[in-house]
């Protein structure tokens, strides 16, 4: 009788495993071997620097942009925006969104440009007035509006990271099925029209506009690479990939003005996750799993800086227990780097070292 039972229970498992009806179809591709965390990438402490700001005041500050007085400003899962001076004290209420604000960034006139996951695109005034400025593009609406940057003429580029899982369901959904649910899309306030730019992105994610506007990258977490898409000369209207097979999940990008783009890596890859890649029925299998059982991100802060050629010029993690992660932004304001994370009740600061000591600390193992 209990081994009758005990094939029943298998034979039941086996079956919610194999057919449980679950919201992904899986897409077979190859994931490219993952470099090592060595030379460029070599594992450091130079992170434990970071200073924490901002804490318990909030779940969630994905993103932080900073006004031209060094305000610190940013959102939190329950749809605050919060605004913080510059020794990150003092919060101060500013909007509700009532969504999930992901990505933020200031416009020229002084205006809050948010990418809220669940209403879109919108800006925040001085005063605290919301303005829807975009929800829907090419006859589709968004389903994931996640980061944006915004030029020195007040357009918003901004990702739309999956039109089929929106925030509720997270970024793994889309990822696990890799069906190409993004978009990259650019908002013009003069005309109030939004423009697709790319679609078919796999989880489009940080936006980031180079040092003269002539190109905008757009961060593909569910491929680990990032995308160029051409503003001007003679390739504008075309793209190409910046850069590919990234040592870990790529998050938010973002610009320092200067020739230096921020790249936050959510976690190292996941070996499991890659070995599935090319196997959409062991993913849909990985996918009924308790959670505690589906591949996780590791604990681990993890920066890149990268120049305008795509080469590595910044190094910047800690895998200590204590470690600031999983880090989802970088944001320069005069010598000091600006974190934020999509589930820490806190952001960061850390204090950048001097050009000579940044160009020496790649590959360094040390703080």
């Amino acid at each position: 009788m209990k081994k009758i039972l005990a094939l029943i229970i298998i034979a039941a498992i086996a079956t919610y495993l194999l057919f449980w009806p679950v919201s992904i179809e899986p897409v077979a591709w190859q994931a490219p071997a993952a470099p090592a965390l060595e030379g460029p990438y070599a594992t450091n402490t130079m992170l434990a620097d970071s200073r924490i700001l901002g804490k318990d005041k909030g779940t969630g500050p994905e993103d932080v942009a900073i006004n031209n007085k060094g305000d610190l400003y940013v959102g939190y899962v329950d749809g605050r925006i919060v605004r913080f001076d510059p020794d990150g004290k003092n919060p101060d209420l500013i909007a509700n969104t009532q969504g999930r604000p992901l990505g933020l960034d200031f416009d020229p006139y002084g205006n809050l440009i948010i990418a809220d996951g669940y209403k879109g695109l919108l800006s925040v005034s001085p005063s605290g007035a919301i303005t829807t400025l975009s929800n829907t593009a090419g006859g589709a609406p968004y389903g994931f509006t996640d980061d944006v940057d915004v030029d020195s003429n007040g357009v918003a580029y901004f990702s739309d990271a999956s039109s089929k899982f929106g925030p509720a369901m997270h970024a793994r959904d889309d990822i696990m099925e890799h069906g190409g649910h993004g978009r990259l899309l650019r908002y013009d306030p003069s005309t109030e029209l939004t423009e697709v730019l790319l679609d078919g992105l796999q989880f489009a994610n940080g936006i980031a506009l180079s040092k003269n506007e002539d190109f905008v990258l757009v961060t593909e977490t569910g491929s680990y690479q990032i995308v160029r898409y051409w503003l001007k000369g003679d390739k504008a209207g075309s793209h190409d990939i910046f850069m590919d097979n990234l040592p870990g999940i790529p998050d938010g990008i973002s610009a320092n003005g200067d020739g230096t783009f921020w790249l936050a890596l959510f976690s190292p890859r996941n070996a499991m996750l890659d070995s599935l890649s090319d196997k959409p029925l062991l993913r849909k299998v990985a996918f009924r799993m308790p959670s505690f059982l589906q591949p996780q991100p590791v604990h681990h802060g993890f920066v890149l800086g990268l120049n305008e050629q795509g080469e590595v010029t910044h190094n910047l993690q800690d895998n200590s227990d204590s470690a600031f992660a999983p880090i989802t932004s970088a944001e320069q304001h005069g010598n000091t780097l600006y974190l934020g994370s999509l589930t820490e009740p806190r952001f960061a600061a850390y204090p950048l070292p001097d050009a000579t000591h940044a160009e020496n600390n790649v590959g360094d193992n040390g703080k």
